[in-house]
Order: C-alpha cells, then structure tokens, then sequence
C-alpha cells in the first residue's frame, strides 16, 4: 500500500511497529497535535488485539523526583503530583 493511502492511523501504526515514540515525536512527524496523537494511539491500540500485537507505553516520569504513578501512563501530564516540577518526560509507546 502507498504512504499517500494509508490513513493516520495505519502509518502512526506502522511507525511504532518501527520504533518507540513520544506524543511529540508523533506530532510533528505526522502533522497533528499531540493529543491528537494520543487519541490516534489510543485508537490503535484497541485494533491490536486482533492482529496478536500489543501496545507498550513506556509511562511519563518526573525528572526531579522520579516519580512515575500517574493515573493514565499515556497521558502528557503537565506537572507531577508529588514534587509540582514542571519538568515531566512524556509517555513512549511501541507495538510488539
């Protein structure tokens, strides 16, 4: 199949079968937002079942405390809970 026919998803799909990504990355090697890019992701991972592939998410992390209990591993979150550092890695996600 071309890369012009394929949708969004198919190639975001295609990509983290490649390698892991961050919402960011997604982002701007796709052209949307980065929750856009979440919510394509999230899509992505309820077809996998199917194909015997799961989803990986490598959760956000606080990079001053170390924190990594987020409620939503795939959520960009914009400061952390514990210590309020701004200073968040997002989520990674991979298809194996």
């Amino acid at each position: 199949m071309r890369e012009a026919d394929e949708t969004t998803r198919e190639r975001i799909a295609a990509h983290l079968r490649e390698t892991a990504a961050s919402p960011s990355t997604l982002a701007r090697e796709f052209d949307v937002t980065a929750s856009s890019a979440v919510d394509h992701v999230r899509h992505v991972a309820r077809s996998l079942s199917a194909a015997d592939e799961a989803l990986l998410v490598a959760p956000p992390a606080c990079r001053d405390c170390g924190f990594d209990g987020f409620d939503d591993p795939a959520n960009r979150p914009s400061r952390c809970p514990e210590c309020k550092s701004e200073s968040v890695e997002e989520p990674e996600f991979r298809i194996e």
